[in-house]
Protein backbone atom coordinates (compact mmCIF):
# COMPACT_ATOMS: atom_id res chain seq x y z
CA UNK A 1 0.00 0.00 0.00
CA UNK A 2 1.36 3.50 -1.21
CA UNK A 3 2.23 5.39 2.06
CA UNK A 4 0.79 9.48 1.63
CA UNK A 5 3.13 12.40 3.71
CA UNK A 6 1.61 14.13 6.78
CA UNK A 7 -0.02 16.62 4.70
CA UNK A 8 -2.88 14.45 3.98
CA UNK A 9 -5.43 13.66 6.17
CA UNK A 10 -4.13 10.68 8.89
CA UNK A 11 -6.67 8.53 8.18
CA UNK A 12 -5.68 8.09 4.01
CA UNK A 13 -2.70 5.80 5.18
CA UNK A 14 -5.31 3.79 6.65
CA UNK A 15 -7.84 3.35 3.83
CA UNK A 16 -7.59 0.77 0.99
CA UNK A 17 -8.39 1.58 -2.69
CA UNK A 18 -10.92 -0.02 -4.37
CA UNK A 19 -9.61 -2.54 -6.51
CA UNK A 20 -11.69 -3.25 -10.09
CA UNK A 21 -10.92 -6.59 -11.68
CA UNK A 22 -9.32 -6.28 -15.26
CA UNK A 23 -11.35 -4.74 -17.94
CA UNK A 24 -11.56 -7.12 -21.24
CA UNK A 25 -9.64 -4.92 -22.88
CA UNK A 26 -6.64 -5.26 -20.60
CA UNK A 27 -7.09 -8.88 -20.68
CA UNK A 28 -7.29 -9.11 -24.52
CA UNK A 29 -4.06 -7.64 -24.89
CA UNK A 30 -2.55 -9.01 -22.19
CA UNK A 31 -3.08 -12.91 -23.24
CA UNK A 32 -3.23 -12.21 -27.07
CA UNK A 33 -6.78 -13.35 -27.24
CA UNK A 34 -9.96 -12.89 -29.73
CA UNK A 35 -12.76 -13.53 -26.92
CA UNK A 36 -12.88 -12.46 -23.61
CA UNK A 37 -16.45 -12.89 -21.39
CA UNK A 38 -16.47 -10.42 -18.37
CA UNK A 39 -18.75 -11.77 -16.00
CA UNK A 40 -16.86 -9.90 -12.53
CA UNK A 41 -18.90 -6.80 -12.11
CA UNK A 42 -22.08 -7.72 -11.86
CA UNK A 43 -23.32 -6.03 -15.06
CA UNK A 44 -26.77 -6.31 -16.79
CA UNK A 45 -25.61 -7.64 -20.24
CA UNK A 46 -28.60 -6.84 -21.98
CA UNK A 47 -29.00 -2.90 -21.31
CA UNK A 48 -29.01 0.01 -21.90
CA UNK A 49 -32.84 -0.68 -22.96
CA UNK A 50 -34.33 1.00 -25.89
CA UNK A 51 -36.35 4.16 -24.70
CA UNK A 52 -33.38 4.77 -21.92
CA UNK A 53 -30.61 4.73 -24.42
CA UNK A 54 -32.57 7.42 -26.70
CA UNK A 55 -33.55 9.31 -24.06
CA UNK A 56 -29.90 9.37 -23.12
CA UNK A 57 -28.69 10.07 -26.49
CA UNK A 58 -31.16 13.37 -26.70
CA UNK A 59 -30.46 14.55 -23.80
CA UNK A 60 -26.97 15.61 -24.99
CA UNK A 61 -28.64 18.62 -26.47
CA UNK A 62 -29.27 20.22 -22.81
CA UNK A 63 -26.10 19.05 -21.46
CA UNK A 64 -25.16 22.93 -21.42
CA UNK A 65 -28.01 23.39 -18.46
CA UNK A 66 -28.20 22.07 -14.75
CA UNK A 67 -30.31 19.24 -14.03
CA UNK A 68 -32.77 21.53 -11.72
CA UNK A 69 -36.49 19.98 -13.37
CA UNK A 70 -35.00 16.39 -14.11
CA UNK A 71 -33.53 16.60 -10.34
CA UNK A 72 -37.27 16.95 -8.88
CA UNK A 73 -39.19 14.74 -11.42
CA UNK A 74 -37.08 11.85 -11.02
CA UNK A 75 -37.60 12.25 -7.30
CA UNK A 76 -41.21 12.19 -8.00
CA UNK A 77 -40.64 9.10 -9.97
CA UNK A 78 -39.08 7.03 -7.44
CA UNK A 79 -41.41 8.50 -4.63
CA UNK A 80 -44.81 7.15 -6.49
CA UNK A 81 -42.68 3.99 -7.16
CA UNK A 82 -41.93 3.10 -3.58
CA UNK A 83 -44.64 4.56 -1.85
CA UNK A 84 -43.10 7.20 0.01
CA UNK A 85 -42.94 11.13 -0.66
CA UNK A 86 -40.14 13.35 -2.85
CA UNK A 87 -39.35 14.43 0.28
CA UNK A 88 -38.26 10.89 1.05
CA UNK A 89 -36.11 10.71 -1.79
CA UNK A 90 -32.34 12.07 -2.94
CA UNK A 91 -29.91 11.20 -5.52
CA UNK A 92 -26.23 10.51 -5.86
CA UNK A 93 -23.85 9.50 -8.68
CA UNK A 94 -23.91 5.95 -8.04
CA UNK A 95 -24.71 4.16 -4.80
CA UNK A 96 -20.77 4.47 -3.86
CA UNK A 97 -21.35 8.30 -4.02
CA UNK A 98 -24.31 8.34 -1.85
CA UNK A 99 -22.26 5.21 0.60
CA UNK A 100 -19.83 8.10 0.62
CA UNK A 101 -21.88 10.90 1.81
CA UNK A 102 -23.56 9.03 4.34
CA UNK A 103 -20.43 8.44 5.75
CA UNK A 104 -19.75 12.02 5.99
CA UNK A 105 -23.10 13.08 7.01
CA UNK A 106 -22.62 11.02 10.71
CA UNK A 107 -19.26 9.82 11.52
CA UNK A 108 -17.03 11.90 13.73
CA UNK A 109 -13.66 10.77 15.06
CA UNK A 110 -13.75 7.84 17.34
CA UNK A 111 -17.51 6.96 16.42
CA UNK A 112 -18.20 3.09 16.00
CA UNK A 113 -19.72 1.38 13.15
CA UNK A 114 -20.66 -2.15 12.57
CA UNK A 115 -20.23 -4.10 9.11
CA UNK A 116 -20.31 -7.46 8.26
CA UNK A 117 -16.51 -8.64 7.28
CA UNK A 118 -17.61 -10.45 4.01
CA UNK A 119 -19.68 -7.57 2.69
CA UNK A 120 -19.14 -4.68 -0.06
CA UNK A 121 -15.75 -3.93 1.24
CA UNK A 122 -16.62 0.28 0.38
CA UNK A 123 -18.75 0.60 3.80
CA UNK A 124 -15.37 -0.17 5.90
CA UNK A 125 -13.07 2.15 3.69
CA UNK A 126 -15.34 5.43 3.74
CA UNK A 127 -16.41 4.43 7.59
CA UNK A 128 -12.53 4.60 8.26
CA UNK A 129 -11.44 7.41 6.16
CA UNK A 130 -13.71 9.63 8.57
CA UNK A 131 -12.33 8.37 12.03
CA UNK A 132 -14.84 5.55 12.93
CA UNK A 133 -13.51 2.36 14.97
CA UNK A 134 -14.84 -0.56 12.45
CA UNK A 135 -16.22 -3.27 14.03
CA UNK A 136 -16.12 -6.31 11.30
CA UNK A 137 -18.50 -9.42 12.17
CA UNK A 138 -18.04 -12.62 9.95
CA UNK A 139 -21.38 -14.10 7.91
CA UNK A 140 -22.41 -17.04 9.98
CA UNK A 141 -21.92 -20.43 8.54
CA UNK A 142 -25.13 -19.82 5.68
CA UNK A 143 -23.74 -16.86 5.06
CA UNK A 144 -26.21 -14.66 6.74
CA UNK A 145 -25.82 -11.38 9.01
CA UNK A 146 -24.82 -12.79 12.45
CA UNK A 147 -27.45 -10.13 13.98
CA UNK A 148 -27.13 -12.04 17.34
CA UNK A 149 -23.50 -10.49 17.25
CA UNK A 150 -24.40 -7.09 15.66
CA UNK A 151 -26.61 -7.00 18.38
CA UNK A 152 -24.06 -7.65 21.09
CA UNK A 153 -21.41 -5.21 19.56
CA UNK A 154 -23.68 -2.25 19.78
CA UNK A 155 -22.32 0.62 22.31
CA UNK A 156 -22.91 4.39 22.81
CA UNK A 157 -20.42 4.84 20.24
CA UNK A 158 -22.17 2.72 17.75
CA UNK A 159 -23.16 5.46 14.79
CA UNK A 160 -23.92 3.54 12.19
CA UNK A 161 -24.85 -0.03 10.95
CA UNK A 162 -24.39 -1.14 7.21
CA UNK A 163 -25.97 -3.77 6.01
CA UNK A 164 -25.90 -4.95 2.26
CA UNK A 165 -29.40 -7.33 1.34
CA UNK A 166 -28.77 -9.12 -1.04
CA UNK A 167 -24.91 -9.29 0.14
CA UNK A 168 -21.87 -8.96 -2.05
CA UNK A 169 -20.49 -11.04 -2.62
CA UNK A 170 -22.26 -13.72 -1.25
CA UNK A 171 -25.47 -13.37 -3.14
CA UNK A 172 -27.24 -14.35 0.01
CA UNK A 173 -30.62 -12.78 1.83
CA UNK A 174 -30.49 -12.54 5.67
CA UNK A 175 -33.82 -13.81 6.88
CA UNK A 176 -36.41 -11.36 7.17
CA UNK A 177 -38.44 -12.24 10.35
CA UNK A 178 -34.28 -12.02 11.93
CA UNK A 179 -33.85 -8.91 10.38
CA UNK A 180 -36.87 -7.53 11.52
CA UNK A 181 -36.65 -8.80 15.34
CA UNK A 182 -32.88 -7.17 14.91
CA UNK A 183 -34.66 -3.96 14.35
CA UNK A 184 -37.06 -3.64 17.13
CA UNK A 185 -33.50 -3.76 19.66
CA UNK A 186 -31.62 -1.16 17.41
CA UNK A 187 -31.46 1.65 20.10
CA UNK A 188 -32.69 4.83 18.85
CA UNK A 189 -29.36 6.78 18.21
CA UNK A 190 -27.89 4.44 15.96
CA UNK A 191 -28.70 4.72 12.25
CA UNK A 192 -28.93 1.64 10.03
CA UNK A 193 -28.09 1.88 6.34
CA UNK A 194 -29.34 -0.87 4.24
CA UNK A 195 -27.36 -1.74 0.48
CA UNK A 196 -30.21 -2.77 -1.26
CA UNK A 197 -28.14 -2.41 -4.91
CA UNK A 198 -29.40 -6.26 -6.00
CA UNK A 199 -32.59 -5.92 -4.37
CA UNK A 200 -34.75 -6.52 -7.31
CA UNK A 201 -33.64 -9.65 -8.19
CA UNK A 202 -34.52 -10.81 -5.13
CA UNK A 203 -37.67 -13.09 -3.96
CA UNK A 204 -39.22 -10.03 -2.94
CA UNK A 205 -42.05 -12.54 -0.38
CA UNK A 206 -38.55 -13.18 1.26
CA UNK A 207 -36.39 -9.88 1.09
CA UNK A 208 -36.82 -7.93 4.44
CA UNK A 209 -38.66 -4.32 3.73
CA UNK A 210 -36.54 -1.60 5.32
CA UNK A 211 -38.98 0.97 3.61
CA UNK A 212 -41.70 0.62 5.87
CA UNK A 213 -38.76 1.50 9.18
CA UNK A 214 -39.06 4.89 7.51
CA UNK A 215 -40.14 7.82 9.98
CA UNK A 216 -40.24 5.25 12.88
CA UNK A 217 -36.45 3.99 13.13
CA UNK A 218 -33.36 5.26 11.64
CA UNK A 219 -33.03 3.86 8.54
CA UNK A 220 -31.60 4.72 4.96
CA UNK A 221 -32.21 2.53 1.94
CA UNK A 222 -29.92 2.87 -0.45
CA UNK A 223 -30.56 1.89 -4.33
CA UNK A 224 -28.60 1.80 -7.69
CA UNK A 225 -29.68 1.88 -11.28
CA UNK A 226 -26.43 -0.09 -11.75
CA UNK A 227 -27.35 -3.58 -12.01
CA UNK A 228 -31.24 -3.89 -12.53
CA UNK A 229 -31.67 -0.89 -14.75
CA UNK A 230 -28.38 -1.79 -16.78
CA UNK A 231 -26.58 2.07 -16.53
CA UNK A 232 -23.50 1.19 -14.48
CA UNK A 233 -21.69 3.32 -16.86
CA UNK A 234 -24.30 6.67 -16.30
CA UNK A 235 -23.68 6.09 -12.35
CA UNK A 236 -26.78 7.00 -10.99
CA UNK A 237 -28.18 5.88 -7.34
CA UNK A 238 -30.85 6.74 -4.91
CA UNK A 239 -31.20 7.02 -1.20
CA UNK A 240 -34.85 6.81 0.89
CA UNK A 241 -35.29 7.96 4.36
CA UNK A 242 -36.62 10.32 6.59
CA UNK A 243 -37.11 13.97 5.63
CA UNK A 244 -34.57 15.35 8.09
CA UNK A 245 -32.06 12.42 7.09
CA UNK A 246 -32.41 13.54 3.21
CA UNK A 247 -32.63 17.06 4.24
CA UNK A 248 -28.92 16.83 5.70
CA UNK A 249 -27.57 14.34 2.30
CA UNK A 250 -28.65 17.51 0.73
CA UNK A 251 -26.78 19.92 2.56
CA UNK A 252 -23.41 17.63 2.49
CA UNK A 253 -23.38 16.25 -0.91
CA UNK A 254 -22.60 18.56 -4.16
CA UNK A 255 -25.42 20.57 -5.61
CA UNK A 256 -26.60 18.42 -8.89
CA UNK A 257 -24.69 15.46 -7.93
CA UNK A 258 -25.62 13.17 -11.03
CA UNK A 259 -25.99 13.88 -14.61
CA UNK A 260 -28.89 15.18 -16.94
CA UNK A 261 -27.76 12.05 -18.90
CA UNK A 262 -27.85 9.16 -16.52
CA UNK A 263 -31.26 10.65 -15.16
CA UNK A 264 -33.00 10.63 -18.57
CA UNK A 265 -32.32 7.32 -18.99
CA UNK A 266 -33.15 5.89 -15.91
CA UNK A 267 -36.59 7.88 -16.03
CA UNK A 268 -37.06 6.61 -19.24
CA UNK A 269 -36.43 2.88 -18.11
CA UNK A 270 -39.00 3.19 -15.38
CA UNK A 271 -41.60 4.80 -17.65
CA UNK A 272 -41.17 3.15 -21.30
CA UNK A 273 -38.92 0.01 -20.61
CA UNK A 274 -40.51 -2.04 -18.37
CA UNK A 275 -42.01 -4.85 -20.92
CA UNK A 276 -38.44 -5.63 -22.07
CA UNK A 277 -36.68 -5.36 -18.13
CA UNK A 278 -39.42 -8.06 -17.11
CA UNK A 279 -38.54 -10.39 -19.82
CA UNK A 280 -34.95 -9.66 -19.17
CA UNK A 281 -35.23 -9.97 -15.60
CA UNK A 282 -36.56 -13.49 -16.42
CA UNK A 283 -33.81 -14.43 -18.66
CA UNK A 284 -31.44 -13.56 -15.68
CA UNK A 285 -32.93 -15.80 -13.07
CA UNK A 286 -33.54 -18.47 -15.30
CA UNK A 287 -29.71 -18.47 -16.28
CA UNK A 288 -28.77 -17.83 -12.96
CA UNK A 289 -30.87 -21.18 -11.96
CA UNK A 290 -29.35 -23.24 -14.96
CA UNK A 291 -25.21 -22.02 -13.63
CA UNK A 292 -26.38 -23.08 -9.84
CA UNK A 293 -27.09 -26.54 -11.60
CA UNK A 294 -24.03 -26.83 -13.96
CA UNK A 295 -21.88 -25.88 -11.16
CA UNK A 296 -23.49 -28.21 -8.78
CA UNK A 297 -22.72 -30.63 -11.47
CA UNK A 298 -19.05 -29.91 -11.38
CA UNK A 299 -18.84 -30.19 -8.01
CA UNK A 300 -19.59 -26.62 -6.66
CA UNK A 301 -20.93 -25.90 -3.74
CA UNK A 302 -23.52 -22.57 -3.90
CA UNK A 303 -24.74 -20.51 -2.05
CA UNK A 304 -28.71 -19.40 -2.46
CA UNK A 305 -28.54 -16.58 -4.82
CA UNK A 306 -30.80 -13.75 -4.28
CA UNK A 307 -28.78 -11.52 -7.00
CA UNK A 308 -27.31 -11.31 -10.34
CA UNK A 309 -24.52 -13.62 -9.47
CA UNK A 310 -23.45 -16.76 -7.78
CA UNK A 311 -20.87 -17.31 -5.52
CA UNK A 312 -19.61 -21.01 -4.91
CA UNK A 313 -17.22 -23.01 -3.42
CA UNK A 314 -14.57 -25.14 -5.39
CA UNK A 315 -14.59 -28.84 -5.75
CA UNK A 316 -12.51 -30.59 -3.32
CA UNK A 317 -9.35 -31.52 -4.76
CA UNK A 318 -9.46 -28.39 -6.88
CA UNK A 319 -6.80 -25.53 -6.91
CA UNK A 320 -7.20 -22.10 -4.80
CA UNK A 321 -9.89 -19.40 -6.32
CA UNK A 322 -6.62 -17.34 -7.45
CA UNK A 323 -5.06 -19.90 -9.59
CA UNK A 324 -8.56 -20.86 -11.29
CA UNK A 325 -9.68 -17.28 -12.04
CA UNK A 326 -5.91 -16.88 -13.34
CA UNK A 327 -6.48 -19.70 -15.52
CA UNK A 328 -9.84 -18.67 -16.68
CA UNK A 329 -8.90 -15.45 -17.23
CA UNK A 330 -6.05 -16.70 -19.70
CA UNK A 331 -8.84 -18.53 -21.87
CA UNK A 332 -11.07 -15.67 -21.85
CA UNK A 333 -12.91 -15.61 -18.88
CA UNK A 334 -13.17 -12.85 -16.26
CA UNK A 335 -14.69 -13.28 -12.92
CA UNK A 336 -14.25 -12.52 -9.36
CA UNK A 337 -12.06 -14.36 -6.79
CA UNK A 338 -13.15 -14.03 -3.27
CA UNK A 339 -9.69 -14.23 -1.40
CA UNK A 340 -9.55 -10.62 -0.94
CA UNK A 341 -13.19 -11.14 1.12
CA UNK A 342 -11.27 -14.56 3.58
CA UNK A 343 -12.85 -17.28 0.86
CA UNK A 344 -9.74 -18.41 -0.73
CA UNK A 345 -11.89 -21.28 -2.33
CA UNK A 346 -14.71 -19.10 -3.42
CA UNK A 347 -15.44 -17.71 -6.55
CA UNK A 348 -18.30 -14.84 -7.73
CA UNK A 349 -19.71 -15.45 -11.81
CA UNK A 350 -21.93 -12.67 -12.95
CA UNK A 351 -25.15 -14.36 -14.22
CA UNK A 352 -24.15 -13.31 -18.11
CA UNK A 353 -25.86 -13.86 -21.46
CA UNK A 354 -26.91 -17.75 -22.06
CA UNK A 355 -23.97 -17.78 -24.44
CA UNK A 356 -21.61 -15.89 -21.97
CA UNK A 357 -21.99 -18.80 -19.10
CA UNK A 358 -21.67 -21.54 -21.92
CA UNK A 359 -18.17 -19.96 -22.91
CA UNK A 360 -17.16 -19.81 -19.02
CA UNK A 361 -18.69 -23.50 -18.32
CA UNK A 362 -16.75 -24.50 -20.83
CA UNK A 363 -13.54 -23.29 -20.00
CA UNK A 364 -14.01 -23.97 -16.40
CA UNK A 365 -14.44 -27.46 -17.25
CA UNK A 366 -11.34 -27.53 -19.00
CA UNK A 367 -9.41 -25.85 -16.28
CA UNK A 368 -10.93 -27.94 -13.28
CA UNK A 369 -9.94 -30.94 -15.67
CA UNK A 370 -5.74 -29.54 -16.11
Amino acid sequence: MVKFDQTYRKEVNITQPYIQGETEDEVRRKYHLDKVVKLGSNENPYAPYYHSKNAMIHSISTLNRYPEDDFVNMKKLLADETGLKPENVALGSGAGNIIETISKMFINEGDEVLIAKQSYRLYREVSKLMGAKVIEIPLTADYQFDLDQFEQKITDKTKLIWICNPNNPTGTITDASKLEAFMDHVPENVWVIVDEAYAQFADHLSLANFIRYIGHKRVMVVRTFSKFYGLAGARLGYVLSDPEAIQAYDTVTEPFNTNRTAIAGAAAAMQFDKAEIDKTLKKILGDREGLVESLGLLGFTVAPSQANFVFAKLPEGAPDATTVVDELMKQGVIIRDCTPWGYPHHIRVTVGTHKELEFFLSKLTAVLAN
